[in-house]
């Protein structure tokens, strides 16, 4: 079954729909970096560095050779920063950032397409806007069972606490969010087996941190596996820590046996949340970090671009496992409307 992958990043969806048996025939993706560990990752991928904007489906059609109507599967996710908790908390749901506009390319791109199915994902607040609004109805306008949920990445083998906004819909049949994991990941059985950094060939796992002696030495105290800087006496914190009584998972320690906070683009800094290693005085490694967002260990990324960027890349990334899930779901409504078709064609031509 056929997919096409919008705003692909650095391949995350990509990967969670060819576990699902789907072949990724095309993706988007306008950031450099990314489109290099794309490419990296998925080398048979046609894959458009563009601007959505400067990209026509009818070209992306072509190139995959598909026809309207043809394609199984469009997915992707728009940009979301717009949307972020951070960017709407004490603000009205309508957020001002030219980003959250890609939401009507989306859009777009299904109007010219006509895909069986559509899978859409986004940060929870995006649920709340009226332009995800007018898509959703302009969806079923043109046929499409539509269902929405706001679901946790951690329950579908993602090990990691990571609230997500996805809306499945299709036109062939009716789309039904996948049944969740029965047990979550944790921590322990995501990061087992990992050497010590010191020791490993992987270089994103070698990936060296720079930390002030005093920093270092605060992390030291931090007890092992989901300490907090909160267990620590006032002569122990940092200045900046006494006058905050804020965000209490800055400078805390991950819990062996439960999944991670959410992995986000701060993920290697241990002043932008609980990013610690449950045991070593360090912060996790970008490796750990890619893994705990449901990455294979062999996913590769290319060093030379710098901590901040692959943090970034990892950090926007979507869980394959979570994608992997629900385009499972989306493929067994496919097959089940495939048979239905066949068993009429066979009924007519008797």
């Amino acid at each position: 079954m056929t997919a096409v992958d919008l705003f692909s990043g650095c391949g995350g969806l990509s990967y969670g729909l060819l576990k699902a048996r789907f072949q990724v025939v095309a993706a988007v993706e306008i950031d450099e970096k990314a489109q290099r560990t794309y490419e990296l990752n998925h080398p048979d991928v046609h894959l458009f560095k563009q601007d959505i904007r400067e990209v026509t489906p009818l070209g992306v059609m072509r190139k995959a050779g598909l026809r309207r109507g043809d394609l199984d599967l469009l997915a992707g996710c728009p940009p979301c920063q717009g949307f972020s908790r951070l960017r709407t908390k004490n603000q009205k749901t309508y957020v001002r950032d030219e980003r959250n506009n890609l939401v009507s390319h989306f859009l777009r791109f299904v109007k010219a397409m006509n895909p069986k199915t559509v899978m859409l994902e986004n940060v929870p607040a995006l649920g709340r806007d009226g332009r995800f609004t007018r898509v959703k109805n302009q969806l079923v306008a043109l046929g499409y069972e539509v269902v929405v949920h706001v679901l946790d990445a951690a329950d579908y083998s993602v090990p990691q606490r990571r609230k997500r906004l996805i809306m499945l819909a299709s036109r062939v049949c009716t789309p039904s969010i996948a049944p969740a994991a029965t047990e979550r990941v944790t921590v322990r059985q995501a990061l087992s087996g990992l050497l010590a950094p010191s020791r490993t060939k992987d270089a994103l796992h070698a990936l060296r941190e720079k930390r002030s002696q005093a920093v270092r030495d605060l992390i030291s105290l931090i007890p092992k596996d989901g300490g907090s800087r909160s267990d620590l006496g006032p002569q122990h914190q940092l200045a900046c820590h006494l006058r905050s009584d804020g965000f209490k998972d800055v400078y805390g320690r991950m819990s062996w046996d439960d999944v991670s906070p959410t992995i986000t683009s701060g993920c290697h800094n241990p002043s932008k949340g609980r990013f610690l290693h449950p045991a070593r005085n360090r912060t996790i490694t970008l490796r750990e970090a890619a893994l705990l967002q449901g990455f294979p260990r062999d996913y590769q990324f290319d060093v030379a671009h710098g901590k901040e960027a692959i943090a970034l890349m990892i950090g926007n990334a979507l869980p394959p496992p979570f994608i992997a899930a629900h385009a499972g779901s989306l493929r067994k409504g496919l097959l089940a409307a495939q048979r239905r078709t066949g068993a009429r064609g066979k009924r007519k031509s008797k």
